[in-house]
């Protein structure tokens, strides 16, 4: 039996939150990857996030991980700019799924018109530090102490990548 995973990517629907939101719980319970301490319900999740941009990769009918978009501001200048999420299943990890993840949400992001994307990423999570500069994102600076995670101040990096062909 392959171990290979053949790694196609559609669009998330509401009926894959279940999947979607145990993959997030992995993601907390590592406490590298969020400030989050609990899975929001879905009405809370969906109100957080824009309602296009939000893909699955799935191997088989299995939902391997999910990234979607969440806007940085309300104010109509920050209409380009979006904040990405992406998270892997454990048993998924190192194995493409994040990569195939985010050239997608790159790409479904410039065809709705954005122009910047940005994310905020913990010191300790090297695979993610490793994805983002992978797929074009830079280093862009460091919030130190931004914010709690179990009573312990966390420095969040900042990472930015410009798209080449929209707002240019």
């Amino acid at each position: 039996m392959s171990n290979t995973l053949h790694i196609m990517t559609r669009p998330m629907i509401s009926e894959d939150w279940e999947a979607v939101a145990s993959i997030y719980a992995e993601g907390i319970a590592t406490g590298l990857a969020t400030f989050e301490k609990q899975v929001p319900t879905f009405e809370v999740w969906d109100k957080a996030h824009l309602k296009w941009c939000r893909i699955v990769a799935v191997d088989k009918n299995i939902i391997l991980g999910w990234a979607a978009l969440s806007p940085v501001s309300g104010r109509c200048v920050y209409g380009g700019v979006a904040e990405v999420s992406v998270y892997v299943g454990q048993a998924y990890n190192r194995k493409g799924v994040g990569k195939v993840l985010m050239k997608e949400l790159i790409s479904q992001s410039e065809k709705n018109g954005f122009w910047t994307l940005q994310s905020g990423v913990f010191p300790e999570n090297v695979g993610s530090i490793a994805l983002h500069k992978k797929v074009g994102f830079r280093y862009i600076g460091t919030r130190e102490r931004v914010g709690q995670l179990d009573g312990i101040w966390k420095d969040n990096l900042l990472f930015e990548r410009r798209s080449k062909i929209v707002g240019i």
